[in-house]
């Protein structure tokens, strides 16, 4: 059973049920979606290793020596776990802990890279599709159809190939194939706020059709977006770990996990360690993503109705 705020604690001015300000109410909102949030324990659990991912990237020259990740010592290659190498060492000697550490960095950067992109990109052809309607909704729709046609791993291996090994290529292989849905999902709210009183006002006014869509209907969609986005890290993972594993994402001497995977299969019957000890950073940042996910599904609603407590 929950217990009561204690007046004037920080607590009991976020759940005040009559807020003074416009800050103070969206605070509580916000503050409310959290609660909601941190009952569901597999969500809690996935956002902890999301955060332990992002932790071991940026303090990664501390946790590891990034000399050890590239410096080949081949007279300790396929070495077992011991003190001075905690996760064994791989084909060429190198310290397989120290790479998957630094290898946190690359996984990391593409995500970063692959959501700066893919959310504009869907919003700028979602948005004008929802709001304008007719024939601008459907040439951009059919333009999102035919990418959505083709399975996403299927269409990123097709352009990584054609636009040559790389992570930036990599980058743009993964993003061509993921903005659809958030062009499907911008395109979805506007239509179901198309029409909203608050529109029209700002219609009557004179407002521009640039100005409504970027001040009225683009905070009204981040949310729904940004949901998606966590649903869709698994995703990118997985599929930037699959262009690493076919040699289309980041070479070598590169630390990624994909790549890794890729050099042990060739000693997986007798040095199990060089392969499976990198996949198991990417299945369980996918498998954390997705528990995320799940539980900020419902973050939308709290935020907007300000529901829970």
């Amino acid at each position: 059973m929950a217990t009561a705020p204690v007046p004037g604690t920080a607590r009991a001015w976020l759940l005040s049920p009559a807020p003074a300000s416009r800050r103070q109410a969206r605070l509580g909102r916000w503050y409310r979606a959290w609660l909601s949030f941190r009952r569901n324990p597999l969500a809690m659990s996935g956002l902890a290793i999301v955060l332990l991912l992002v932790l071991m990237a940026v303090f990664a020259p501390l946790i590891a020596d990034r000399q050890a990740a590239i410096l080949q010592v081949l007279d300790d290659r396929l070495q077992p776990a011991s003190w001075q190498h905690p996760f064994g060492t791989d084909e060429l000697g190198r310290d397989i802990f120290a790479r998957v550490v630094f290898g946190s960095r690359i996984t990391l950067t593409i995500v970063i890279m692959v959501s700066v992109i893919v959310v504009p990109v869907g919003l700028a052809i979602g948005l004008p599709a929802g709001y304008f309607g007719g024939a601008v909704d459907s040439v951009l729709m059919r333009i999102t159809d035919i990418f959505l046609a083709f399975p996403r791993l299927v269409l990123a291996l097709a352009f990584a190939a054609a636009l040559g090994p790389g992570i930036e290529n990599a980058v743009i292989a993964i993003a061509l194939t993921a903005w659809p849905p958030y062009a499907r999902l911008a395109r979805a709210e506007v239509l179901t706020r198309r029409r909203a009183e608050f529109i029209q006002a700002a219609e009557l006014q004179g407002a521009s059709h640039l100005r409504i869509i970027a001040t009225q209907i683009v905070p009204l969609c981040l949310p729904s977006v940004i949901i998606r986005l966590t649903l869709d890290m698994a995703g990118i993972i997985l599929t930037a770990a699959g262009l690493g594993f076919l040699g289309l994402g980041a070479q070598p001497p590169a630390p990624e996990w994909g790549a890794m995977v890729s050099s042990g299969r060739q000693v997986l019957l007798d040095q199990w360690w060089v392969a499976t000890i990198p996949g198991r950073p990417s299945s369980s940042s996918a498998w954390a993503s997705t528990c995320w996910a799940t539980g900020c599904v419902t973050w939308p609603t709290r935020v907007h109705e300000g529901l829970g407590s």
